[in-house]
């Protein structure tokens, strides 16, 4: 059985790992891609393009010890290779950074600071393996970890990806995005236990 932080160590990659999928589609160019081409490889191609990304988000997770979604929001920012920040501002003030191996979790309204090596997390290491090479437009990196699966077409597409280790397993069951074009729309993670959280991403204009 996993212990409470472990668990929330796993809650807290797996949010990230949808917010650096889905920053990832901010600055691909539709202008680019020729719909007789158009399919996971050129799709993951577009992806790897990215350098930097800001945006803005909403997070609503539906837990069942809640009879309401939680909802969150606030901003992300992507720097490449394998930095990703995760600002929540409401319901409170929160901080999740990913560099390189390390994840640190800052809690402003509780005055704590958790800072965690990876390599020590077997789990979670794999959780950022595959966030980077998502990043990278590696895809046959991401087929190490995940059963992936490209629905639709370019005007209308979801991405679906099941992980393939068990102790990935373990955690998640499936994570959905779902776009158009050059553009995402919506990232679902859906949990083994029955959670799942729905996040959308805007672009930062200011």
């Amino acid at each position: 059985m996993m212990s409470g932080n472990s668990f929330a160590a796993h809650r807290s990659i797996a949010a990230l790992l949808a917010a650096a999928v889905g920053l990832c589609a901010f600055v691909v160019a539709a202008g680019n891609v020729r719909a007789e081409s158009w399919g996971v490889e050129q799709l993951m191609r577009n992806l790897g393009q990215v350098k930097a990304a800001k945006g803005k988000f909403v997070e609503r997770k539906h837990l069942a010890i809640l009879e309401a979604p939680l909802e969150l929001s606030g901003t992300l920012v992507y720097t490449a290779p394998g930095r990703l920040e995760k600002h929540t501002l409401r319901p409170k003030p929160e901080s999740l950074i990913l560099d390189q191996d390390t994840l640190t979790i800052d809690s402003k309204t509780e005055g704590q600071r958790r800072t965690l090596v990876l390599q020590e997390y077997p789990v979670i290491w794999a959780f950022v393996e595959s966030i980077r090479s998502t990043l990278a437009g590696d895809l046959q990196t991401l087929n190490r970890f995940y059963e992936v699966k490209l629905e639709g077409n370019e005007g209308r597409w979801r991405l679906l990806l099941k992980p393939s280790a068990p102790k990935m397993q373990s955690v998640v069951k499936e994570i959905r995005i779902g776009g158009s074009k050059d553009w995402i729309s919506t990232i679902e993670i859906l949990e083994t236990e029955g959670d799942r959280s729905v996040m959308t991403v805007t672009r930062d204009t200011s």
